[in-house]
């Protein structure tokens, strides 16, 4: 039987080698902690047992994978062992691999694609805390779409922190697209308002709005986004399409405490998964999605405009396993 390395091998050298190289450079943190300590524990075990499943459960949580999936992830794959009749530690890490692609799925083949709309104006709302890198995705996503030919244009919502409005100017202009902007301290339900009337006019195709981060007031950040969400759904019928949560790999579960906020606030339709290369626990990707069940749609890999990445499951677990599967494929010659 081909293993889950070989098909996973098979299947992402078949897409875009250069994105495949990202996932597994922007995971090298993770990967040198992680995997690293899987292989030390594959060859101080060799056979299977309570005691290394122990371990394993160790391992995983301080990856951050968390502790409900790692509960979840342990006894699928105590099942499979039995399936399999596995006796030694031989090919484990194979198995533990299409486990963390299945539960990362939920037994579905999930479209993690953005709902871009073919006519008519697209509106993505940026929602986030102050500092896991909103302003910087926006301007990525901004270059991303100006890069497939669409007319893009961004609104600045973040009217209270200093200095963003400016920030996301200079993300505008680097660009090369419109911010739709007023005053600091201005209504940013208002800016929406404005925005999506300059976009229409100017027969936009994606309006990317940015929003204030601030949690000190849990409701009053409720009522402001609710106040934005309820202006740009008035005047665009379906908008917005996208809701997308920025989150900061690098803060682990806290993390999680803040999606559950934004989550009560508004309807988040997607994670930003930001800074994933500057933390060595990328097990935060399958915490977030197994908890949360909001899907990752784009990874930060790297500093440069093209790292920011959507987020493909296969190449996730590529990146974090990629020594096992070219040792792998180097026994197969």
């Amino acid at each position: 039987m081909v293993s889950f390395f070989k098909r996973l091998k098979e299947k992402v050298t078949g897409t875009n080698e250069a994105v495949t190289e990202k996932f597994k450079d922007g995971l090298t943190k993770t990967r040198d902690q992680f995997t690293s300590k899987v292989n030390d524990l594959v060859a101080r075990f060799r056979e299977i047992d309570e005691e290394f499943f122990e371990e394993l459960e160790d391992l995983l949580l301080q990856a951050d994978v968390g502790f409900e999936t790692v509960m979840e992830l342990i006894d699928e794959l105590k099942v499979e062992v039995q399936r399999k009749n596995m006796k030694t530690t031989e090919g484990i890490q194979s198995v533990i691999s299409e486990k963390l692609v299945e539960i990362y799925r939920g037994g579905e083949e999930e479209d993690a694609s953005l709902n871009i709309q073919e006519d008519g104006l697209s509106v993505i709302l940026m929602v986030g805390v102050n500092g896991v890198g909103k302003t910087t995705t926006i301007g990525k996503l901004a270059a991303r779409f100006m890069a497939e030919g669409k007319i893009v244009m961004l609104a600045a919502g973040d009217t209270f922190r200093a200095g963003a409005i400016d920030q996301l100017v200079v993300w505008g202009e680097r660009a090369g697209v419109e911010v739709i902007r007023q005053s600091e301290g201005s209504d940013p339900a208002a800016v929406m308002y404005d925005a999506i009337r300059a976009a229409k006019n100017r027969q936009v195709d994606i309006l990317i709005c940015d929003t204030a981060g601030r949690l000190q007031n849990k409701v009053n950040l409720m009522n402001e986004l609710q106040k934005v969400h309820r202006v740009i759904s008035k005047e665009v019928e379906g908008a917005p399409h996208e809701v997308l949560l920025a989150l900061d790999a690098t803060t682990g579960q806290n993390a999680l405490v803040q999606a559950e906020t934004f989550q009560e606030a508004t309807d988040v339709t997607g994670i930003v998964l930001t800074k994933l290369d500057g933390t060595a626990k990328g097990g935060i990707v399958l915490a977030i999605r197994n908890k949360l069940k909001i899907p990752v749609k784009f990874v930060g890999l790297g500093e440069g405009v093209d790292d920011l990445q959507p987020f493909d499951p296969e190449k996730y677990v590529y990146g974090l396993f990629a020594e096992g599967l070219e040792r792998e494929n180097e026994l197969d010659k």
